[in-house]
């Protein structure tokens, strides 16, 4: 084996300072890589932090649009309820308005029914037929021929006189004129009850409007009208068929003298030769006639009325007084009882009383005078 030993002592050295400066190289090269990188770290990193500024600021100007459109939407949403506000207010004011304007009519309208219901009580007439007796005079053929068109008919129609008394008042009638004369006369009247004493002040009665009149009615007896009438075919055909259908007298008719329809209004008369058939066909109500097929048609009777000497009457009675203000201090019949017994006294400038009637509070009394 052959040793070998460096020159002059300096090979180590040389080989020492070659490693170091080849280790340095090395580091070098690494950190020269990693600068390089982290150069491209940084350049991408700078690249990247624009983007997001530009997409910061991209999304800061979309942020102000929506602000600034949230903003014309919110002032949009105030006008708008500001506006339905007001629609509402008037709305409610119409409403008051309008239920106001109700509540007028409603009291019109029930002033109206009232005073309607007291004109109804005024004009209506009552008519109370008492049992008569009639006579019933004949008339020999030729008359009855003559006079067997129609059948006439007087009515007389008499109102009575009415008075409406109300609750609180007092009707009564005397036996003499000169007692209600005089009772007129006192200022006030004190009358004695078992509870105490009322004051009362005797008044003069204004009668409602009566009327009297008569009524002449005239039947036909060969007349008949014919309504409800279904317009299927021609004037003259239409007649035809009606001709046709009242002659018969399996059905109730007789011979037709003429007839007369309507077109318009589906009516017609039926005017027969003989009297009787007429009156016989109308008291059924209804009568089947021949058209396109078997028809009921209405029937009744032929009239014609007129109103004659008509007669209107007002005053007052001269042996009735009126005691108006009278308090419920008593029953009704002991209060009643206890006005009667003061106004039959002389003392009291009474007399014999014929009638009395009083009506307590909260009720009402049609009174009746005979003419």
């Amino acid at each position: 084996m052959t040793d070998i030993y460096p020159i002059n002592g300096k090979d180590d050295g040389l080989d020492v300072e070659d490693g170091q400066l080849k280790e340095a190289l090395k580091d070098l090269e690494t950190w020269r890589a990693k600068a390089e990188k982290a150069d491209d770290v940084k350049a991408r990193l700078i690249l990247e932090k624009l983007e997001e500024d530009d997409a910061k600021t991209k999304a800061q100007q979309e942020m102000v649009v929506c602000v600034e459109k949230q903003e014309d939407s919110q002032k949009e949403f105030t006008r708008s309820t500001n506006a339905l506000q007001d629609e509402i207010l008037k709305l409610g004011k119409r409403r008051q308005d309008l239920l106001d304007e109700l509540k007028n009519h409603q009291a019109e309208l029930e002033a109206k029914r009232a005073e309607s219901i007291k004109l109804k009580q005024k004009f209506k007439i009552y008519v109370q037929i008492p049992d008569t007796e009639v006579k019933f005079w004949g008339q020999n053929k030729d008359e009855r021929e003559d006079d067997s068109q129609v059948i006439r008919g007087v009515f007389s129609i008499s109102q009575r006189p009415t008075v409406l008394l109300q609750g609180g008042q007092a009707l009564i009638t005397f036996e003499e004129e000169k007692v209600a004369s005089k009772m007129l006369k006192i200022p006030k009247c004190s009358v004695s009850c078992d509870n105490g004493c009322l004051d009362t002040k005797p008044k003069n009665i204004t009668l409602d409007p009566t009327v009297k009149f008569e009524v002449n009615l005239d039947v036909s007896r060969k007349k008949l009208k014919v309504s409800n009438i279904p317009s299927t075919m021609s004037l003259e055909r239409m007649a035809d068929r009606l001709e046709m259908s009242f002659s018969k007298p399996s059905r109730g008719g007789g011979e037709v003298d003429c007839v007369e329809y309507d077109q318009n209004t589906g009516t017609g008369q039926i005017t027969f030769l003989q009297p009787g058939v007429a009156e016989n066909l109308a008291l059924r109500g209804e009568y089947r006639v021949d058209l396109d097929s078997e028809v009921n048609v209405q029937v009744e009777t032929v009239y014609k009325y007129q109103l004659c000497k008509f007669q209107t009457f007002c005053g007052s009675p001269k042996r009735s007084i009126l005691l108006d203000d009278i308090a419920d201090i008593e029953d009704e019949e002991d209060l009643q009882d206890h006005l009667e017994i003061h106004f039959q006294k002389p003392s009291n400038y009474g007399g014999e009383i014929e009638c009395i009637k009083y009506i307590s509070k909260g009720k009402a009394l049609q009174a009746f005078f005979s003419l």
